[in-house]
């Protein structure tokens, strides 16, 4: 059986450009990175810390710990390497598994492949072991086997996630052209919004920024609302450290904030679907919503945080209709939020060079397969002194 104490090498990957706003977590957690990059942060930790970082991380896809790395230049390597592992205390005998993987290799020119002679090999060792075969497939709910293979050098690892953390479970109406809530978390990380301040988010569409923002002020944490984790299924885990670890996070919640999260938006259905999905996530009553144009959005007297993420016109909007709807922002930017860090989060930098205004700072992000960036404008009543 695998202890879940025994520190060992963990990758936590992200989607792209995540990794800094990631990095921030880990360390605001109390973990020492050791190693990070564009997709992801690399520390030296256990299994239960892998537990704890499932249930805390917003910007996070997968927590991975490491159970081998090995030379491999050929499929028959790779079988070769699984069935050295005792995947008998790891995986109930009565138990199902799963396998993904990354894989580039001239040998191999689909990662199913690869995920089949992994899937052989555990097979083999479990039947071996038990005299029975284990169930497989490709449902993610239970335990998972990462491999990561590129040239000759391979890693298997246990996937501690399982369904990616890049969801946080409350979003059941996506809206159109969603934002996903880890990219979410990380440009409100980004902006530096430090949850004491109003944060205000204009054109909110499903309401996954406003959300977001609301769980950040209050420390709920995307652990609260998932039941499912992989790592629930190694052999050795221990549901009452779970339990403990739950009511923790419930412990750390926040009393409700009296800052004001305000969601706005021309479109009822819009507001309908951001007030049904802050409720799943527990934290409607914290969000005020108006139906209007973005213009038109009231502003608390104290300054805060204004973020608006606008059609980018790749999959939504009129390009001319968008020109004069980014031209209108900087308008309002400029005569109604004096005092506010104002932020735009947007995939087509033609369509921003409308706000006019020059960027403080620009943050690179996708969106999806869109590249994007989060433009950060000072705010200043009349002329900015010098």
């Amino acid at each position: 059986m695998i202890s879940f104490t025994l520190k060992n090498k963990v990758v936590i990957t992200c989607h792209k450009w995540l990794s800094t706003a990631l990095c921030k977590e880990i360390k605001d957690l109390g973990y020492t990175v050791t190693n990070s990059f564009v997709t992801g942060a690399e520390l030296y930790i256990s299994l239960n810390d892998c537990m704890w970082l499932n249930m805390n991380l917003r910007c996070a896809s997968q927590v991975l710990y490491s159970l081998q790395s090995f030379y491999c230049n050929h499929p028959d390597d790779l079988y070769k390497a699984v069935t050295k592992i005792e995947w008998q205390g790891i995986i109930a005998k009565d138990g199902f598994f799963s396998v993904t993987s990354t894989v580039y290799h001239p040998t191999i020119n689909n990662n199913l492949f690869a995920n089949v002679r992994v899937k052989d090999g555990i097979v083999d060792v479990m039947r071996k072991a038990n005299g029975i075969r284990t169930n497989t497939g490709n449902d993610l709910s239970k335990t998972v086997i990462h491999l990561h293979w590129k040239g000759e050098d391979a890693e298997l690892f246990l996937d501690t996630s399982g369904e990616s953390l890049a969801k946080h479970g409350y979003r059941k109406i996506p809206g159109k052209a969603p934002m996903l809530e880890a990219l979410a978390a990380a440009t409100i990380y980004t902006t530096n919004w430090n949850g004491t301040t109003p944060f205000i988010n204009p054109m909110c569409g499903a309401g996954t920024l406003a959300i977001e923002a609301a769980l950040i002020a209050t420390n709920r944490s995307p652990g609260l609302l998932r039941k499912n984790y992989a790592f629930m299924h190694i052999l050795g885990y221990n549901d009452d450290a779970y339990t403990k670890a739950l009511h923790t996070l419930f412990a750390q919640i926040k009393p409700n904030p009296t800052i004001p999260i305000i969601a706005t938006d021309i479109s009822a259905d819009a507001i309908h679907i951001t007030k049904i999905n802050a409720s799943l996530a527990d934290v409607d009553d914290l969000i005020t919503y108006n139906v209007c144009d973005f213009a038109q959005t009231t502003l608390p007297t104290q300054a805060g945080t204004i973020l608006l993420n606008p059609e980018y016109g790749d999959r939504l909007g009129d390009i001319n209709e968008l020109e004069s709807t980014y031209g209108r922002i900087g308008d309002f930017f400029k005569q109604k939020c004096a005092g506010y860090s104002g932020f735009i989060f947007t995939g087509n930098l033609d369509l921003a060079k409308k706000i006019g205004l020059k960027p403080k700072r620009r943050t690179e992000f996708l969106n999806g397969k869109i590249d994007c960036r989060l433009l950060e404008y000072e705010l200043y009543a009349g002329t900015k002194r010098v």
